[in-house]
């Protein structure tokens, strides 16, 4: 009987839960990662778990035209990972890459390859590629972040999949908060290019050592206007800002949620809508923070349309913040995107 493990990683998923926790968003453009210390860590969870040695890590990722980028070349040097790509559509959505995990997933446990497989991933689809495999013989097991708040108490894992699964082992933030650290300019960079890191400055999660002397990050940015929901306000009436410690409030149970079921938010909403706001108004300070002057030209050039990788990561911070069928509501879409771009106007 083969006594060995391997892990599964979703690298979208992995990178937004990262994200999401040190720097507060899904945005890539907004943190960097150390990759390898982040994999080996990974691998020693489920070491310590199952005591099994380690077949290979396996790194599921899209690109344009399923090349490999600096990034993934990088990634891919690191001993015992397997990069596999899928692409990125010309609108900007991931195609082939829950295909290509679930594929490998019951390829490796009809082979007999492994004994258990460790999961990194929360997407609803690979549920029948977890139960095939268990078919077969393997254990699959979840590796998680613990979130309290949530249901289920994992951030960003579908309950379906969830339940599917042998077992759910957590992912450290300690290892998050020593492997992702945030990426801070002063604004848009001259020149072209995408994701320029001339004069960027890695910024330490929280947790992460800070070395003497470093200045913060408010003194690493140039101050700029707080985050105004002016356009929420017009559809709401006077919404005041909100503070992060009162995020909480949009989880409650009752008027609102009966409200905001129907799509409609009404006036009890308003906590609803003013934390709407808190993530467009989020979203837009990272971007611009991470972008340069050409990118910032061509967003604003095809006002309001938004490109489909900033439209995915407001849709899916304020899925983290408020719940995935609140963020579905029409009106609390658009009162996301509008929320942005006031506050891109504040910026510009």
């Amino acid at each position: 009987m083969t006594t060995q493990s391997a892990i599964f990683v979703d690298a979208g998923f992995l990178l937004a839960v990262g994200g999401q926790h040190t720097a507060g968003t899904s945005l890539r453009s907004a943190f960097r990662v150390a990759y390898e210390q982040l994999v080996e860590g990974i691998a020693a969870v489920a070491r310590e778990d199952c005591g099994l040695p380690l077949l290979r890590t396996y790194w599921y990722d899209a690109s344009r035209d399923g090349l490999f980028t600096d990034q993934h070349k990088r990634i891919g040097m690191v001993d015992g990972v397997k990069v596999r790509l899928g692409r990125i559509s010309y609108s900007g959505e991931q195609k082939g890459v829950d295909l290509r995990l679930a594929l490998d997933l019951v390829g490796l446990a009809r082979s007999g390859s492994v004994s258990v497989v460790y999961l990194v991933s929360g997407d609803d689809d690979l549920a029948e590629a977890v139960e095939e495999a268990q078919d077969l013989g393997v254990q699959v097991k979840l590796i998680g972040l613990r979130k309290p708040e949530t249901r289920i108490g994992l951030a960003s894992v579908a309950e379906h999949l969830a339940l599917c699964v042998d077992g759910i082992t957590d992912l450290p933030a300690e290892l998050l908060e020593a492997t992702f650290t945030r990426s801070v300019t002063g604004g848009p960079l001259p020149g072209p290019g995408v994701h320029s890191l001339q004069g960027t400055t890695a910024v330490p999660g929280p947790g992460a050592p800070v070395p003497a002397g470093t200045p913060s990050p408010l003194q690493q940015t140039r101050p700029v206007p707080g985050p105004s929901p002016a356009h929420v306000a017009s559809m709401t009436g006077q919404l005041p800002q909100v503070h992060p410690a009162d995020r909480h409030l949009v989880y409650s149970a009752g008027h609102d949620a009966a409200a905001a079921s129907s799509g409609h938010p009404e006036a009890g909403d308003s906590a609803l809508l003013r934390a709407v706001g808190v993530v467009g108004a989020s979203v837009a300070d990272n971007w611009y923070a991470n972008t340069t002057q050409r990118e910032l030209t061509e967003l604003q050039a095809d006002r309001p349309l938004l490109p489909p990788e900033i439209d995915r990561v407001l849709l899916k911070d304020c899925a983290q913040q408020i719940g995935e069928w609140k963020t579905d509501i029409q009106v609390v879409r658009r009162a996301l995107r509008a929320s942005f771009w006031d506050r891109l106007d504040q910026l510009t």
